[in-house]
């Protein structure tokens, strides 16, 4: 969601930071030694300088017989200030795992050849290229030597893909002037100047089809256009999953939104292309499946080939301008020439989907602040969910019949599962982890259902620190979630992470509040054009019934919160009436008036707000400026934190700034935290252990 803070554990979070780094060198080989050391082994305790010893689990793949299990693993250097990604082969008969790759290089975005050999992506030679391994006699051969680093690939039969960054317009000074190299000039002539942690230089992320021969993928065509400002995958996650190969290679289905400028800002209209490797052709599948009645003018993204390449699975959404709109599942149907909605009539979102022959397909759902796998049959008639329980499926892979999941809870960082397709039982394969937690006590997660001033029941978790004593007053913090639509699931996070605030002796709150997803589309819907209403009472709901028990010491309460839950916490400094001792607010929106002309993605203030704030007729965007929380710092008279990434373009610093002004001329206790290299999260390890540091001293000087 815009304005989430991302909170799910993703190894992808290093994977990324080092295929980003394209230099003309082999990167240095990163020493990675993570056990406990036998202080934080006596200790118990869990720390941010534990966490960061942890390893990270992601890019699982089954091989196509489904008897072998590939995945990536992170793992970082503290001292080093940098991780590095590794890939791992499991055998599911006998449970044996050997490391493929070493600690020289980073190796991440493995895809399956066959069943003896694999692809992946790795910057060994200094720039991201692909490679390939032959697990038999574990030889390595580079398959592409490209100009460009490589940020994304797939490969089928005798075709593949890959995408490079490619110059398509002038916004430099020294591009336009070039007898003024030396210039340090930016020259916009539209909107969408910078997008979430970089400025726009005229470059973008396209999608080149090519042969694949002889073991090597050929230069490529630009099926984009050299000259179409656009980006396949989209900005400004760039996530390679919107790009598919059917798995013949005849076809390639992809993503994209062919916008520019102040169409662009306001829009979420993405569609997916099909591109023809035997005549080069490329259409817009959802532009010509579109009626009166389904104009598909939202989102449109995750083309999914079934099998026999003649239908593609599709994530719609319907309401332009809503990125938080419900995901429903469309198909394709190429040979039928038309568009079937198959998850009509049932109030839920469908992600991470993946086909079970040509008829069938399995899904993540979304569910009551949980993540299952379901199942649904082509024709939408029939749907089951296979999974049970407080967790939180992320992904999975389905292949020969096995299905393996990326699981994690709020007590657990991710690991695979194997899962039983005829019981929806999950058995624990990988355990990177387990020092960790045969070492470090957690606490107790409790689910609690609490009735709001509306009367409906809203879900949330409490989560108490280790060796809990119902004896004992505790203090206690409020967590606001950010998005604002995103849910407060069983997720496990490297930067907001409850277990490592519940360490420091702090009960936890945090609920599912108005505008959650997984609870239904009403209750999802409710916060746009309400930021100050209803949430604002859920908070205070939760807040307020669980300091009904004896060990919540009520003079010790902290609300802390980031993006949307900074927001959060700004406006409840504002309305609070002394329920809260301290406050932390990360990259939170503070000023309305100024966030309307600060952020780039337009059509997320347009549809959350209501509108822009000269829009004097429209009332609902009125109601919401007349209620931006920098209108209450009159009513503020508590110490606040502020935090903020200098990097940040989606709630830019200034917002921040604005904040912490207002504390310190009002005499309040505040304190500013910026960091220089980071934008709306902060994933460099020294910068995290930083964070923490400043979290954890802020909250202990106020609260204890």
């Amino acid at each position: 969601m815009t304005f989430a803070t991302t909170l799910a554990a993703c190894s992808a979070e290093g994977e990324k930071s080092d295929a980003a780094q394209s230099t003309n060198e082999a990167p240095a080989p990163l020493v990675i030694d993570n056990a406990l050391t036998a202080e934080e082994k006596a200790a118990g305790k869990f720390t941010a300088e534990v966490m960061w010893k942890m390893g990270r689990i992601g890019s699982e793949t089954l091989s196509p017989d489904g008897t072998q299990l590939l995945y990536a693993l992170t793992q970082y250097n503290l001292a080093e200030n940098r991780g590095i990604t590794t890939l791992h082969l499991r055998d599911m008969a006998t449970g044996e795992e050997r490391q493929l790759t070493d600690n020289t290089s980073s190796n991440h975005s493995p895809q399956w050849l066959s069943n003896t050999e694999i692809a992946f992506l790795s910057n060994r030679t200094g720039s991201s290229q692909v490679w390939a391994l032959d697990l038999a006699t574990e030889q390595v051969r580079q398959l592409t030597n490209l100009d460009k680093d490589v940020e994304g690939f797939g490969i089928a039969g005798d075709h593949a893909f890959y995408v490079q960054r490619v110059k398509v317009a002038k916004m430099k000074g020294s591009d336009i002037y070039e007898d003024m190299d030396k210039s340090k000039v930016r020259i916009y002539d539209d909107l969408m100047v910078r997008h979430w942690d970089y400025w726009d230089d005229g470059s973008y992320l396209h999608i080149f089809a090519a042969d694949y021969a002889n073991g090597v993928i050929a230069n490529g065509k630009d099926i984009i256009g050299e000259d179409k400002a656009w980006d396949a995958p989209l900005a400004p996650y760039f996530d390679t999953k919107e790009i598919r190969l059917s798995d013949d290679g005849t076809q390639l289905a992809y993503t994209c939104k062919p916008l520019t400028g102040t169409e662009y800002a306001l829009s979420t209209d993405s569609d997916i292309f099909l591109y023809d490797f035997a005549t080069g052709a490329t259409r817009n599948l959802t532009k010509e499946f579109a009626t009166e009645h389904e104009p598909f003018v939202g989102y449109d993204k995750y083309p999914v080939f079934s099998p026999d390449g003649r239908k593609i699975a599709v994530r719609s959404q319907r309401r332009p301008g809503n990125e938080a709109d419900q995901q429903r599942l469309w198909i394709y149907d190429l040979d039928k020439n038309e568009a079937r909605y198959i998850t009509k009539g049932r109030d839920i979102c469908a992600t991470e989907v993946v086909w079970d022959g040509n008829d069938a397909l399995y899904f993540v759902l979304p569910y009551e602040a949980t993540h299952q796998i379901a199942r649904i049959d082509a024709r939408g008639s029939t749907m089951e969910t296979i999974t049970e329980g407080d967790h939180d499926i992320n992904t999975f892979t389905y292949a020969g019949g096995r299905m393996v999941a990326n699981m994690n809870t709020i007590s657990k960082a991710v690991e695979l599962y194997d899962v039983n397709l005829a019981t929806g039982e999950l058995s624990q394969l990988t355990d990177v982890n387990r020092e960790i937690y045969d070492n470090i006590k957690f606490g107790k997660v409790e689910k609690r259902w609490i009735t709001t001033t509306d009367g409906k029941q809203m879900l949330t978790w409490v989560i108490l620190p280790p060796d809990f004593d119902p004896n004992k007053k505790y203090p206690t913090l409020l967590y606001c979630q950010g998005g604002p639509q995103s849910i407060v699931s069983q997720f496990w996070s490297y930067r907001w992470n409850f277990q490592l605030m519940a360490a420091q002796g702090y009960v936890i709150v945090a609920p599912n509040r108005r505008g959650c997803p997984s609870f239904g589309q009403e209750w999802t819907d409710q916060i746009s054009g309400d930021y100050s209403g209803q949430n604002i009472q859920d908070y205070l709901s939760a807040i307020d019934t669980v300091s009904q028990e004896p060990w919540v010491d009520k003079e010790r309460r902290g609300c802390v919160g980031a993006s949307y839950g900074g927001y959060s916490t700004y406006y409840l400094a504002g309305v609070h009436e002394g329920r809260f001792k301290a406050f932390i607010a990360h990259c939170g929106i503070f000023n309305f008036e100024s966030m309307y002309g600060h952020t780039e993605e337009l059509f997320f203030v347009t549809n959350d707000y209501g509108g822009a704030y000269w829009d004097k007729a429209n009332a609902t965007a009125q109601r919401s400026y007349a209620n931006s929380p920098h209108k209450l710092v009159a009513n503020w008279d508590t110490p606040i934190m502020i935090i903020t990434g200098e990097k940040d373009y989606r709630i830019p610093y200034t917002q921040s700034l604005e904040a912490f002004t207002a504390a310190r001329v009002q005499g309040i206790d505040a304190r500013l935290v910026s960091f220089e290299n980071e934008a709306h999260q902060v994933f460099q390890p020294q910068n995290s252990v930083v964070w923490n540091r400043e979290f954890f001293g802020w909250l202990d000087k106020y609260l204890k």
